[in-house]
C-alpha cells in the first residue's frame, strides 16, 4: 500500500488538514506560542483519527519565523515512526502554490492576518505578513482594529457617527471598559478581527465609516501586491497574474476597491481566479521541484 501525504494549512482562524482526500479542521494556530508543538499535535491527532499510513507531512504555516522553519525539529516531534519526511514552509508559499502553481505573479492572502508573495522569473519577494502589532495592513485584524478605533472616536466625540458603535455595544454595553476586556482576552487577535465581518456588512448597507475602512483596506492590499511585483520584475514588458484570496475578499466593496487599484497600475497585471486553496498548496509541497523559485524558501527533512 502506498503511504500517504498529510498536508497542513495552518492559519490563525483555523487549521485545515488533508490526507487521503479527506479534510479535517482544527482550531487556528496561535502565533504567540511555539508553532512546532502545535503542528506536531495536529499531525499526530490526524493520523490517529484517520488511521492513515503517513510517510510525508507537509505544512504551510502562518507566522512561521526563520527560527521555527525547521523541518527536522518538526519531524522529531511527530510521534508516528512511519513519518520519515517533513516539508515546512511559510503559508505565503503554500498560498501561492495553491493559487497560481507555476505561473509568475503575486498572491495576496488576507484573512485574520495578511501576506503577499510575488514570484518572478528569477526573484521572489514577500511583502507584509509582519503580524498584528507592526503589520498585516488590510487584514481582518487591521479592519477590525480600524472599526473599533472608529467606535471609540465616536464615543469620545472625536469622530463621526457610525453603525459600528451599536455592534460594539452589543458586546460591551459600557464602551469605557471595552479596552480592558480586549486586552485581557487571550483570543484578542481573533476577537478584533471578527469585527471585519461587521464592517463588510455595514459598508454594503451604506455606513460611511465602514465604507471608508473597506476602501482603505483594499488600497493597502493592492499596494502590497504592486510593491512585491516591482521587486521581482525583470523587465517592463513582463506580465503577471494576481490572485486575491482569503476571507476579507468576501466583501464585494473591498474586492472592488482592490481590483480598481490593480487595474490602474502601470504594471502589466491581470486579476485571475485562484486554481485552488492554501491546502492545495500544502499538498503541492510534496512535489515541489528543486528548480522552482520558491524551493529555497522551503525547509526539508528526511529521517
Amino acid at each position: 500500500m502506498t503511504a500517504d501525504v498529510l498536508a497542513i494549512d495552518a492559519g490563525q482562524t483555523g487549521i485545515k488538514v488533508r490526507v487521503r482526500e479527506q479534510d479535517l479542521v482544527f482550531p487556528g494556530i496561535r502565533t504567540d506560542e511555539p508553532l512546532l508543538p502545535q503542528l506536531a499535535a495536529v499531525a499526530d491527532a490526524t493520523i490517529v483519527r484517520i488511521g492513515a499510513d503517513v510517510s510525508v507531512v507537509t505544512a504551510g504555516v502562518s507566522g512561521l519565523t526563520t527560527r521555527e522553519a525547521d523541518a527536522a525539529a518538526l519531524l522529531a516531534r511527530i510521534d508516528d515512526p512511519a513519518v520519515h519526511e517533513v516539508i515546512l514552509a511559510h503559508d505565503s508559499t503554500t498560498s501561492f502554490l495553491g493559487a497560481l502553481g507555476d505561473e509568475r505573479g503575486a498572491v495576496v492572502a488576507a484573512g485574520t492576518g495578511v501576506v503577499t508573495l510575488a514570484v518572478g522569473a528569477e526573484r521572489v519577494a514577500r511583502v507584509d505578513g509582519w503580524g498584528y502589532l507592526i503589520g498585516d495592513a488590510g487584514s481582518g485584524y487591521w479592519i477590525g482594529r480600524e472599526a473599533l478605533d472608529a467606535v471609540m472616536r465616536e464615543f469620545d466625540g472625536r469622530g463621526p457617527a457610525t453603525s459600528l458603535r451599536a455592534v460594539a455595544e452589543e458586546r460591551w454595553p459600557d464602551l469605557s471598559q471595552a479596552y480592558i476586556h480586549i486586552q485581557s482576552d487571550p483570543d484578542r487577535v481573533r476577537l478584533v478581527a471578527s469585527f471585519a465581518e461587521h464592517v463588510a456588512r455595514l459598508a454594503a448597507e451604506g455606513d460611511a465609516v465602514s465604507q471608508n475602512i473597506t476602501v482603505r483596506a483594499g488600497g493597502e492590499l493592492a499596494h502590497s501586491v504592486e510593491t512585491a511585483l516591482r521587486r521581482v520584475r525583470s523587465d517592463d514588458r513582463e506580465h503577471f497574474s494576481v490572485c486575491a484570496i482569503g476571507g476579507v475578499f468576501r466583501s464585494p466593496q473591498l474586492r472592488e476597491a482592490f481590483a480598481s487599484h490593480i487595474a490602474a497600475s502601470e504594471l502589466d497585471v491581470a486579476l485571475v481566479e485562484p486554481r485552488g486553496h492554501g491546502i492545495d498548496g500544502a499538498v503541492a509541497l510534496a512535489g515541489l521541484e528543486a528548480r522552482h523559485p520558491l524551493a529555497h524558501a522551503v525547509s526539508f527533512a528526511h529521517a
